[in-house]
């Protein structure tokens, strides 16, 4: 079989969760990275993938934490990130690393160990962290899993009990270009934030959602953003300033309305939906008391109970589009929000018609609202896991503070494992995660923790066995994602950075000493082949024609873009329920679910309800100068990937990630545009630096996330802006266990340390011999 090899020709494509570009080799240094031109709106994020301040942080050799190499597993596990590492020879790392597994297998069984791999390091089928470590982890014998994720969890538990999977739901939201031809207003709970629409997990094709945003401008849809920033649409809106966590009880508020005032459509619920009868008791008030009026949800959410109910009735009048944002959900009691957008939806009995109904991320990913062909890619296959104990991932601090404790998820009962050794690859904890103080507690009881990684970053810091691998310059590859209109040849246009290895090799060469046929006796050319001969019968089963192998590699690119066609979601099911039902046991949409109900949740009943969260603006335990912290998307990142990067840094100042604050808010404490700032609460500290902006309501704090996480142990403050240090680590209810992080209340205050603790989120770690 002949290899792919390097490229050579003279302007090639590779592609990345943020996009499709054009390489061009150049004869000294790094490529040159541009836009590919088939895409009119690229993100910059991507232009900076081979900067030179990228490769000061790289990871060269493979390096082992000195007490761990000189004194075994379990050794001073207090010490990781505090002392040097060693760097070794290959055979040597993989040697001990196989050593390790044969041990922890032997002594405690495959239930301790943990594969904690979050999927974003390379939007590649191939070259997948994720894949690459559960494939190898599958085959020795099996490892504890997580399920879910931070940006979606307590919407991927609910809505299956509601409507459908986010999965299905994702796949047919209604595209842009049916909207523009029906769609008279766009209610949208959270923005349509387009920093989070430049990317795919598979990598983003044509970017087109600001562009499908303002074709609606154009078409006359009128935009309402109800939402505590008013900087997160694309085109001109009307901005309702909502209090952060409060959405639910506004929804309540226009649903009441439409249930008095007759504007529900009756016919809808009562031929579409089931439950709205158990429903409606408490949404009148009759079965707690409280009547879900525009002047009770006023005193929650903060805006005008006549404007509440003149929306509802505008609503009611138009053809709506209400969409909320995945941030709602990221929070106490986030199931909430997203049960009610259905709900309200359901209401006004739009559901299935062109350009009405409910979205649930439009904005969240570019694929969304797109009318793409989709049929099912090819992947590197992982094969089945023996090992049936798992997380739900936003409780890895709980699984290690607190082996054997119970826990609920999605109505049955589990407890969390002991795990002794923890194998990362492909994710960065020490950004995903909440309350990282705790968490770096938690990451003291593993007795060996390894992780893959290009770079330096926090994770691999506080590693015992780092291993260095390549960046998706430095492979070939395929990038292809559901619902993105480009599959894009990836192809090497750079040699591994110092002792660099690919993923697949790793895994390769360990599964040989443990005597385990990882590879199947392909390599990359053989299963690049494989993965795109998947693809491409996938597709003729969808009567899409795709090239031969040789064909598409020498394009470099195969354009699916002429197989569009509009989308409106849930048609189907509109036009006859009984022959296309919804995934729901009762095959209809469930305002009240049974099953939810027969969980007994107290923090989750059987119909959407508002909950009071532990820390929000209305609390009567906040204190005088507690804020309400936002932690949302980066501009100039995906998570935390590239933090390192010229593009990234730009967006800081004074080196630190910057925290948005209202010009009232900065007023009443001193601050300027520019401070440094100290942020805390109970949990943690951080320093960050002021900008005072009106797209901030008052009493709103917004710090994105993704900075690289540097904590001062000996000071315990964070210096680079990193917000998961003061977050919420407790679940979002117990039916999903999801995330929490937009719970939160902090203080700030001028920082009056001078000089500021310099930031050290891109030094290397110390080496000795």
């Amino acid at each position: 079989m002949t290899g792919l090899g390097k490229a050579s020709n003279s302007k090639i494509r590779t592609a990345a969760h943020w996009g499709v570009y054009e390489v061009v080799p150049q004869p000294v240094g790094s490529p040159s990275i541009r836009g590919a031109a088939e895409d009119s709106d690229p993100s910059p994020i991507g232009l900076h993938m081979a900067s030179g301040d990228l490769k000061k942080v790289r990871i060269a050799r493979p390096s082992v934490r000195r007490s761990w190499l000189e004194n075994g597993p379990g050794s001073s596990p207090h010490l990781r990130g505090r002392e040097p590492f060693v760097e070794v020879e290959w055979d040597v790392a993989l040697d001990l690393l196989a050593r390790e597994f044969e041990r922890v297998c032997s002594t405690f069984g495959n239930e301790a160990i943990f594969g904690g791999s979050y999927g974003w390091a390379s939007a590649g089928r191939f070259h997948h962290a994720q894949s690459q470590v559960h494939r190898f982890l599958n085959l020795i014998g099996g490892y504890v899993s997580h399920v879910d994720n931070y940006s979606l969890a307590a919407g991927r538990v609910i809505l299956p009990h509601a409507v459908a999977s986010t999965e299905i739901l994702l796949d047919q939201h209604t595209s842009f270009d049916v909207m523009a031809r029906h769609t008279t207003l766009f209610v949208t709970f959270g923005g349509v934030p387009v920093k989070n629409a430049q990317m795919s997990p598979g990598g983003a094709g044509r970017h087109r959602v600001t562009a499908g945003m303002r074709a609606m401008e154009k078409a006359g849809t009128r935009f309402v953003n109800i939402s505590p920033v008013c900087d997160n649409m694309p085109v001109d809106s009307e901005w309702l300033a909502v209090r952060p966590n409060t959405d639910v009880a506004l929804m309540l508020a226009l649903a009441f309305v439409l249930e008095t005032e007759n504007l529900a459509d009756r016919v809808f619920l009562n031929s579409h939906c089931t439950g709205y009868g158990r429903f409606r008791p408490y949404l009148l008030g009759h079965t707690d008391g409280i009547a879900k009026t525009p002047e009770w949800a006023s005193a929650i959410c903060g805006i005008d109970a006549d404007r509440i109910a003149s929306l509802a009735r505008e609503m009611a009048a138009s053809r709506t589009m209400i969409n909320v944002s995945w941030s709602l959900q990221r929070a106490v009691h986030g199931e909430q929000p997203f049960w009610m957008t259905v709900t309200l939806a359901a209401m006004l009995g739009q559901i299935g018609l062109p350009g009405g109904g409910f979205g649930v991320g439009y904005g969240a990913l570019n694929s969304v609202g797109h009318d793409n062909a989709r049929f099912k890619f090819g992947t590197f296959p992982q094969g089945r896991n023996p090992v049936s104990t798992f997380i739900p991932v936003a409780r890895v601090a709980d699984m290690l503070l607190n082996p054997g404790a119970s826990f609920t998820y999605n109505g049955k009962n589990y407890s969390y494992p002991d795990i002794r050794l923890v194998y990362w690859a492909g994710g960065n904890p020490f950004h995903h995660h909440q309350d990282l103080n705790r968490l770096l507690k938690a990451w003291e009881k593993p007795e060996t923790i390894v992780v893959n990684e290009p770079y330096w970053t926090s994770t691999a810091k506080l590693a015992d066995i780092v291993l260095p691998v390549t960046t998706s310059l430095e492979r070939n590859d395929i990038a292809a994602a559901g619902g993105e209109d480009l599959v894009v040849a990836m192809k090497k246009v750079e040699e591994p950075f110092g002792q660099s290895r690919n993923d697949f090799d790793i895994f390769d060469a360990l599964a040989k000493r443990l005597e385990i046929n990882f590879s199947e006796g392909l390599d990359e050319d053989g299963w690049l082949r494989r993965i795109y001969a998947v693809s491409r019968d996938n597709a003729a089963a969808r009567g899409i024609a795709m090239p031969d192998f040789e064909t598409f590699w020498k394009a470099g690119l195969f354009d699916l873009g002429p197989e569009a066609g509009p989308v409106v979601m849930l048609e189907a099911f509109r036009h006859a329920p009984g022959a296309n039902p919804v995934p729901t046991p009762s095959g209809l949409i469930e305002i009240f679910s049974e099953t939810v109900d027969s969980f007994a949740l107290a923090d989750c009943p059987g119909h959407p309800i508002w909950f009071e969260p532990p820390e929000w603006l209305g609390a009567a335990s906040r204190g005088e100068q507690e804020l309400h912290l936002i932690s949302d998307q980066p501009v100039r990142r995906l998570h935390s990937q590239l933090d390192a990067s010229p593009h990234s840094k730009a967006g800081k100042v004074a080196g630190r990630e910057p925290i948005h604050i209202s010009p009232a808010d900065a007023a009443d404490r001193g601050i300027a545009d520019g401070d440094l700032v100290e942020v805390f609460n109970t949990r943690g500290r951080l320093i960050s630096a002021a900008v005072v902006s009106d797209a901030i309501m008052p009493g709103v704090l917004r710090l994105s996330t993704g900075a690289w996480f540097d904590m001062d142990r000996d000071s315990n403050i964070e210096r680079h802006g990193n917000p998961n240090t003061v977050t919420l680590d407790i679940p979002a209810s117990s039916l999903s266990q999801g995330c929490s992080a937009q719970t939160c209340l902090v203080a700030i205050r001028r920082l009056d340390s001078d000089p500021p603790p310099p930031v050290q989120a891109f030094n290397t770690p110390d080496f000795t011999s």
